[in-house]
């Protein structure tokens, strides 16, 4: 079997996405590498009852797979699973995609000039380049608590929800309340007989403009137009919001406002919404909407824990306090592991350098796309990439054009593998952290998963998403050493 010119790492939005622009681009010479049995990444793991979107699905798509047909404006996980996987097909990506197939190193072979691929199961592959799209939302973190393995009950993390175990008339213990938390709490409170939500930090809330489309606004939307103009119309909605989290913290307080409004609304309590509010700026941590957490958590068979848990007992859990709740079951809504996902890959650049050693100061890379001493090895949502007030998906394709611009450099110089300049990536980066710095997410008083263990923010670009795109328009040839 001939070797492939480019191999993509995962299938989730930015893989699917990767191999549509290639395939776009008229190059087919390239195969997807999923260590799933399906595609769809953080789409096809998450599967906690009530998982959506929390940006409207006509904004949370391609820009060249428009879906008129969106059954609701934040679609729910099986939709979007189900737009991906139309996509991949309609696109021709699908016969790219090897499933089962696990990379456990990636090593640039210098005479090559190019990337040995090793899986799993021990075969290896030797492309040109190599796309890393493993996003950052896929390696769960799971506190290390006392008592964890004493614990007599299943316990799961909510992106590995056990749907095997049925929760109705159970004790139900739930460690975290952040994205995940918010949705699936009012899905579970009205089954289970006691609900206790452990909460280390209270999140700020908005309430989720949410809404079925009704046929006709389907229709309507499938008129020439018409759902370009709604996709444009909700990303400057949003992109207005960006001022906040762009240009100084005191922008914010418009939207801190109406999570204190939603709050009180919802929350008559005086003794509960003070747990629920938060003592930080927001903005600082992610934003959540949800219309229907507050609620559950006034239930009689709902209590909220306004203090982290330390550790478990076989049939319960201990808060910070020492207080003991008695649980059946335990679901971790503890996020992920995101300034560090990508240090998890076994990955070997120019004189035998591993991603590990030349991160050992942070994780780093230029517009969050290349990484100095390792060639032809771009990365989609990489560093500081991510958004805290806009679609994603409009950073993954702008990653995606900028890396077929490089390929064309190649292309169109002969070089047979381009790295970007240390003194280039050095001085993006310092300019990085000088505007990051003062911004709501370092200065907002609290401690995020946006920021590393030094306290550094190596997630969030800190930007409007549209001044990304316009300096990722075109790859500049100076930025690089084109090897030949």
């Amino acid at each position: 079997m001939a070797e492939p010119g480019i191999v993509v790492v995962g299938a989730g939005f930015s893989g699917i996405g990767m191999g549509i622009g290639l395939k776009r681009a008229g190059c087919h010479d390239f195969v997807v590498l999923e260590q799933a049995g399906d595609l769809g990444g953080t789409w096809r793991d998450n599967t906690y009852p009530g998982c959506a979107c929390d940006v409207p699905s006509h904004l949370y798509s391609y820009s060249f797979a428009l879906e008129p047909g969106w059954p609701r404006l934040f679609s729910s996980q099986p939709d979007i699973w189900a737009y991906l996987r139309r996509c991949a097909d309609r696109h021709g990506v699908t016969p790219h995609i090897r499933y089962g197939a696990r990379v456990v190193s990636l090593e640039y072979d210098e005479r090559r000039r190019g990337w040995e691929v090793t899986t799993a199961d021990g075969e290896v592959l030797r492309p040109r380049a190599v796309v890393s799209a493993v996003g950052a939302l896929h390696v769960p973190s799971v506190p290390d608590l006392p008592g964890a393995p004493t614990f007599a009950g299943p316990a799961f993390h909510s992106s590995r929800w056990d749907h095997g175990v049925d929760l109705t008339g159970r004790r139900v213990a739930v460690i975290g309340t952040g994205a995940s938390a918010v949705q699936f709490v009012p899905r579970i409170a009205p089954h289970v007989a006691r609900l206790t939500v452990f909460q280390r930090t209270p999140p700020w809330i908005h309430p989720k403009p949410d809404l079925a489309l009704p046929p006709l606004a389907r229709r309507a939307l499938r008129l020439p137009g018409a759902a370009r103009a709604l996709r444009d119309v909700l990303y400057w909605l949003l992109e207005a919001r960006a001022l906040g989290f762009t240009v100084h913290p005191r922008l914010m307080a418009a939207h801190e406002r109406a999570a204190r409004a939603h709050l009180t609304a919802q929350i008559p309590d005086p003794e509960l919404r003070r747990h629920l509010t938060p003592d930080y700026t927001i903005g600082c941590k992610r934003v959540l909407i949800s219309s229907d957490y507050y609620p559950a958590l006034t239930r009689p068979n709902v209590e909220l824990v306004a203090s982290p848990a330390a550790g478990l007992r076989p049939r319960a859990v201990v808060d910070a306090s020492g207080r003991e709740h008695e649980a059946d079951v335990v679901v971790y809504a503890t996020g992920f592991r995101v300034a560090d996902a990508l240090r998890e890959q076994r990955i070997v650049g120019r004189n035998g350098v591993e991603l590990q050693d030349a991160w050992r100061g942070g994780v780093e890379a230029y517009y969050g796309i290349t990484t100095a001493g390792f060639p032809n090895l771009f990365f989609l949502l990489g560093p500081n990439t991510g958004l805290g007030h806009n679609s994603v998906v409009f950073m993954i394709e702008s990653q995606i054009r900028y890396v077929l611009d490089c390929l064309r450099l190649l292309s169109r110089t002969g070089a047979r593998a381009l790295d970007v300049r240390p003194e280039r990536q050095r001085a993006f980066n310092r300019r990085l952290r000088a505007r990051l710095d003062p911004l709501v997410w370092n200065a907002g008083g609290c401690r995020s998963w946006y920021l590393d263990e030094h306290g550094v923010n190596r997630t969030m670009w800190p930007g409007f998403s549209f001044e990304y795109w316009a300096r990722t328009l075109k790859a500049n040839p100076r930025a690089y050493e084109l090897i030949r």
